[in-house]
């Protein structure tokens, strides 16, 4: 395994941006607990709270960007509400437990994009992006082959498979998403496990050949739609730099 071959120095670099960077956001799935089936029934229902917390974090976040991550999230806020009632209410991809579409959803979304964006970009972590990318890719394939054999996560498997072939001829977008479904997994685990958001046991509540788990394995294919929208709206934005940093890459390369 490559990762092994990186100095140790240097791997302490990467475990600890990892840690700084993507380890605070996997804090929020606790805070999930709040949003619980068991917490709305025993305590209250505090939705209204992690919204707040969200925003708080969100804001947080975004004061210490720059001005180019600052940018992406806000796009990354507006798609995600759209993407979220295009996938939640209007094709019942997913239901959130109070059948609406969370704040904190959609803020969690560029908040998550923001931070896996500052991971990704590293200096030390893209030195040793292959030796992380194949660290991560092998992770990646025993979670969705355990869930295909263990949980019949066909569903997941199948939109795994969509995106290696997805990142198969743009090796400069793996380590980022291979970063993202990490990810996403654990964010999707700890939620369905609360039962803020379910998955129904076929893809889209539709297809019955696409059994799926809750959650499924692979839905961060989805967010695939997220990072090229993100992506194509700021390049619309700065058609001039956009167009000197492809020059500067055509002369390099």
């Amino acid at each position: 395994m490559k990762i092994l071959s990186v100095p140790k120095k240097d791997l302490k670099q990467i475990i600890s941006i990892f840690n700084r960077e993507i380890g605070r956001f996997v804090f929020f799935v606790f805070v999930l607990f709040f949003d619980s089936i068991y917490f709305s029934e025993n305590v209250t229902n505090s939705q209204l709270l992690i919204n707040i917390l969200m925003l708080a974090g969100f804001f947080k976040m975004y004061f210490r960007s720059t001005p180019r991550v600052k940018e992406l999230m806000i796009y990354a806020v507006v798609l995600g509400v759209g993407g979220e009632y295009l996938f939640s209410r209007g094709l019942s991809m997913y239901t959130y437990r109070l059948e609406n579409v969370p704040l904190y959803v959609p803020i969690g979304h560029a908040a998550l994009y923001g931070r896996i964006f500052m991971f990704s970009k590293n200096s030390i972590v893209r030195k040793h992006h292959k030796d992380v990318e194949q660290l991560f890719s092998i992770f990646i394939i025993i979670f969705a082959t355990i869930y295909l054999l263990f949980f019949n996560d066909i569903f997941g498997f199948v939109m795994t498979i969509g995106v290696f072939l997805l990142l198969w001829k743009r090796p400069k977008d793996r380590l980022f998403f291979y970063s993202m479904y990490i990810l996403v997994a654990i964010l999707e685990i700890g939620g369905t496990a609360f039962g803020c958001w379910k998955w129904p046991s076929i893809g889209f509540e539709v297809f019955e050949f696409l059994p799926s788990n809750n959650p499924p394995s692979g839905i961060s294919l989805f967010y695939f739609l997220l990072d090229v929208s993100c992506f194509f709206i700021y390049t619309q934005r700065h058609k001039i730099t956009w167009k000197r940093l492809k020059n500067i890459r055509s002369i390099t390369t």
